[in-house]
């Protein structure tokens, strides 16, 4: 029987935006894609310094994306393509690096948009500002044009699918006496280059990926960059392999009026700025609670396999929420499979056996001790059970075998050179086999 086509909105053309519109239009559906920006690519389109101001360098700033003007991928350029859609350095690649700077992955995200003849699905600088379910089921969007003061349109879709992203919204550290402290705090957020912080001594809080690169990178001009790590012991107060100006911390214990800041291990420096490297929140304004799903904590609640809300599955669905992925095979693999749940191809189970899925999803985070906050964290090797799943339930092929060992390698060479891994590797042996896979594609 031929599936229904319906008519879909799709919120976002970043990343899990582009993959779900070619998703759906492939399953027979017709998307459109409301995206504020004038452009395709999400997070990575970089906004620079001027346009990046904000009144308040805590909050999120005009511009969806966090990018820093340095930022180059923590992973190969061979495993963060999608999967029938090879990220390779063709030549005409302006950086051909393996791990490639922000431009060139926008660059990918541009060519894909285009192979896929994606750009007439998309409404530019059109914001959603509000989806409410209607009596039948159906989702009223309403919608606006950015500039045009007061006029919002209202249309009615069959589902809506959900493309956001995750890395807008900052989520701030807590830090007593912060409120009274003298001194600049910003959220990485806002950050886009090493100059504003010339000669100046800097705190940067966080042990992720972008505390690492934005602490490396004001180094280069600051008095002083001291690294605050929650997860540190409270004795920890370390200078840096390789810089003369960096040490590493445990957590903040305390601000105070007269400028300085204390660690828990008693010892405290005068410092000028206090940098939030401290992740992001969950957050879909445009939703209401006819969404059935709440955020607390940083987990998007009740959601079926990390997707769908279980009491208005499949009318409305998330693309991307997980994070310590490789996203762009994971959105695919999410779209293929909201694509054919929305067309029928593909049946979810009872509502009740979705909620016993989700109980367990829970019980196995509370086995691992991780707090509530990591209900999307897909680190320790869930993420390929997770794909090879979702690759099952759409009949598709599962997760290459040389991306997960790249993977793994990654991680193991980034632990054993944190500064140099981008440059210097040991697994050319599994860039051969992806090159000679991509062939097909190419």
């Amino acid at each position: 029987m031929p599936s229904p086509s319906l008519r879909l909105a799709v919120v976002g053309a970043g990343a899990a935006g582009l993959a779900a519109a070619r998703e759906l239009r492939r399953e027979g559906h017709a998307p459109v894609v409301f995206e504020r920006a004038a452009a395709v690519g999400g997070t990575w389109l970089y906004a620079a310094p001027a346009s990046a101001a904000t009144a308040d360098p805590l909050g999120a700033a005009a511009t969806h994306s966090s990018l820093y003007a340095s930022l180059r991928t923590n992973l190969p350029r061979e495993v963060m393509g999608f999967l029938d859609f090879p990220f390779t350095a063709a030549s005409s690649a302006v950086d051909a690096r393996r791990f490639p700077g922000h431009q060139e992955v926008l660059r990918y995200l541009e060519d894909f948009a285009r192979r896929f003849d994606l750009y007439g699905l998309v409404r530019f600088e059109t914001e959603v500002v509000g989806v409410r379910r209607e009596a039948g089921g159906r989702w009223a969007v309403t919608s606006r044009k950015l500039g045009e003061k007061g006029e919002q349109d209202e249309e009615v879709y069959d589902a809506v699918v959900v493309c956001n992203g995750h890395y807008t919204e900052p989520r701030i550290a807590s830090i007593p006496g912060a409120d009274a402290w003298p001194g600049k705090q910003m959220h990485s957020h806002n950050y886009r280059v090493p100059e504003p912080f010339l000669d100046q001594v800097v705190i940067v809080i966080g042990a992720s990926a972008s505390a690492f690169d934005i602490s490396r990178d004001i180094a280069s001009v600051a008095k002083e960059v001291h690294i605050a790590d929650r997860s540190a012991p409270a004795s920890t107060c370390e200078q840096q392999p390789g810089y003369d100006n960096m040490w590493l911390h445990s957590m903040i214990d305390r601000a105070q009026e007269d400028g300085s800041v204390v660690f828990q291990d008693g010892n405290s420096i005068k410092a000028d700025v206090i940098m939030h490297c401290t992740g992001y929140l969950y957050d879909f304004p445009f939703l209401g609670d006819d969404s059935t799903i709440s955020v607390d904590d940083n987990c998007v609640d009740p959601l079926y396999k990390h997707v769908f809300p279980i009491e208005v599955a499949p009318d409305l669905s998330f693309i991307g929420l997980p994070w310590k992925v490789i996203p762009f095979p994971l959105f695919e693999l999410q779209s293929k499979w909201v694509a054919r749940v929305l067309s029928g191809r593909i049946k979810l189970p009872s509502k009740d056996e979705m909620m016993e899925d989700v109980k367990a999803t829970y019980l196995r985070r509370e086995i691992r001790g991780w707090p509530k906050r990591y209900a999307h964290n897909f680190s320790g090797g869930y993420q390929f059970e997770y794909d090879d799943w979702l690759a099952e339930q759409c009949g598709h092929p599962p997760i290459e075998e040389w991306r997960k060992l790249m993977y793994a390698a990654n991680s193991k060479n980034k632990a054993a050179r944190p500064e140099s891994y981008r440059d210097e590797w040991d697994d050319d042996h599994l860039v051969a086999q992806a090159n000679e896979d991509f062939k097909k594609y190419l």
